[in-house]
């Protein structure tokens, strides 16, 4: 492989920008917008692995089959990872060609259905905490607990909700299929919402489980099973800070791997649902082999690539 290899995470601002933009069409907008970003680094010649989130539109999914239940079968939570990963990657992958085809070159795309390995046995499943589904009352509550073996918790006085674990990626089932592609040109859409997790038996044998894989996580995997140059996060900040938000905020520009292990450890800096994952995501890579990774928002991707911006991780 001659080009240099970059995987890029998209995060779900990439996908519906805000509460009023849902609809199909506005998310085919949003993925649109981020393609164009991402077909510009690839014009300056990078190959590109992305992977993106999927919550909003796994939520969809299991709201429309939720509402539904009445006349259809409802639908298992790993097949709502897999619908929504056969439906944003076509969004995906056809903006991408569309771009291509507007800047005169070719390149070709594939969306790649992908299964994620997680262990039976992470402690996660001891303890889930990822909610999912819409709010329940109490009596419903607990026929899906005792019928469904559902693990199901109240949220504050707005109702019951069911939660699942959210285990750490072991193996990306499809990573031969992902490489093969890749070093053969393609651009591959890959690992959607972390992967649809999957448990292996004692022979080997694969089935899907209901749990919330982190995307990042996923992502920060398979930059490393592919030897990728660069690890990219895109999200809705130009750049990582110290104490976001608060009057002593510090934006930063360049981290070490030390410095982003101290800035996590001292648990003030990143917010356990948004910045850590992503921070940790990193240092695995980092610790793992990989040498530069970036977070920065999807409309300074290039510059970011550039080094004009956004904040770069070396170990």
């Amino acid at each position: 492989m001659t080009q240099k290899l970059a995987v890029i995470a998209i995060g779900g601002n990439s996908l519906i920008k805000d509460k009023q933009h849902q609809s199909v069409e506005d998310q085919y907008d949003a993925a649109y917008e981020t393609a164009g970003h991402i077909a510009k680094m690839i014009q300056g010649g990078w190959n590109v692995a992305v992977a993106h989130g999927n919550g909003p539109q796994v939520g969809f999914i299991l709201r429309r089959s939720e509402l539904a239940r009445h006349e259809l079968h409802e639908v298992p939570l790993d097949v709502c990872g897999a619908d929504s990963q056969g439906a944003i990657g076509y969004a995906l992958q056809q903006s991408l060609q569309n771009h291509f085809l507007d800047m005169g070159i070719s390149h070709p795309v594939a969306t790649i259905v992908t299964q994620t390995e997680v262990s039976a046995n992470d402690p996660a499943f001891k303890n889930p905490t990822k909610p999912i589904g819409s709010f329940m009352d109490e009596e419903e509550a607990m026929v899906r607990r005792e019928r469904d073996q559902w693990d199901v918790v109240e949220d504050a006085g707005r109702g019951w909700r069911r939660v699942v674990a959210s285990p750490l990626p072991v193996r990306i089932v499809e990573e031969p299929s992902v490489r093969a592609l890749i070093e053969a040109g393609h651009i591959v859409v890959t690992v959607g919402g972390g992967g649809i997790p999957v448990v292996a038996d004692e022979q080997g044998h694969l089935r899907g489980i209901a749990a919330v894989i982190d995307k990042d996580f996923a992502s920060s995997l398979l930059a490393t099973r592919l030897g990728a140059d660069t690890f990219i996060i895109s999200t809705a900040v130009e750049k990582v800070a110290l104490n976001f938000g608060k009057p002593d905020q510090q934006w930063l520009d360049r981290v070490t791997l030390a410095e982003a292990k101290q800035y996590l450890a001292e648990g003030k800096h990143f917010a356990k649902g948004s910045m850590a994952p992503k921070i940790q995501a990193i240092i695995n890579f980092l610790e793992a082999g990989g040498t530069h990774a970036i977070v920065t928002d999807p409309a300074n991707i290039a510059r970011a690539l550039a080094g004009e911006t956004g904040t770069h991780f070396t170990a």
